[in-house]
């Protein structure tokens, strides 16, 4: 396994504890004690994965994430916190990250994460343009064109509208789109989907195209014309 992981992590034992983890299952690593650190490395070497510790004690997880995706650099990243509120989930997510482990977390489950989003962004890099109506959606990229406007997706943005473009037509109830899209328990009462739906509508309209994104009340959405 060639695979190399960046942890991102100020306490020691906890990063530590992850290297030998890692190295276990057959990865190579590296530990950057805090934020600044971790974006030289990731610039002068970039990583497979970085496992990245939400508080840190010069710049956070969020702005080493933000600066990371304003900057076009893609590579995947999973936030590690002990906060477990919604809010801080949605943030991570929507300024770039690729998943989210709640503190503390069972190394089997972080494990199997790792190895997933490894899967996922080696498969983007072979996979063809998914096209729907004028809308074409580029995984290697994570970049989309509606005709000739190009339009960039945090992560999640991107991972919902791979979703509708791999089913088009095909209504999409809401416990489906969790499931695909989501992998924590936002709960029944959340209302992320809406929310991200909004965001994908305002991008992807943002020129007053007609709509693709169609809202089936009281069962989920759907992509058509």
């Amino acid at each position: 396994m060639s695979e190399r992981i960046l942890i991102v992590e100020d306490e020691e034992f906890i990063a530590k504890a992850l290297e030998r983890r890692l190295r276990h299952e057959g990865f190579k690593t590296t530990i950057a004690y805090n934020g600044r650190t971790a974006l030289v490395q990731i610039y002068n070497n970039s990583p497979s994965l970085v496992l990245l510790d939400l508080t840190l004690p010069d710049i956070d997880g969020i702005e080493v994430t933000r600066e990371l995706r304003q900057n076009d650099i893609d590579v995947p990243i999973i936030m590690l916190t002990a906060r477990d509120a919604i809010p801080d989930r949605v943030k991570g997510l929507d300024i770039g990250a690729d998943d989210y482990i709640v503190k503390p977390y069972n190394n089997d489950e972080l494990m199997a994460h790792i190895r997933a989003l490894l899967r996922r962004a080696l498969s983007i890099k072979t996979e063809e343009p998914y096209q729907f109506a004028d809308l074409t959606l580029e995984p290697a990229s994570r970049l989309a064109y509606r005709g000739k406007r190009l339009i960039k997706f945090t992560a999640k943005e991107y991972d919902l509208l791979e979703l509708f473009m791999r089913h088009p037509n095909q209504v999409l109830t809401r416990d489906q789109i969790f499931d695909n899209v989501w992998d924590y328990d936002f709960g029944g009462e959340s209302n992320i989907i809406e929310v991200y739906i909004r965001y994908l509508r305002a991008k992807i309209e943002k020129e007053h195209e007609p709509r693709l994104i169609q809202t089936v009340r009281g069962v989920g959405y759907v992509l058509r014309e």
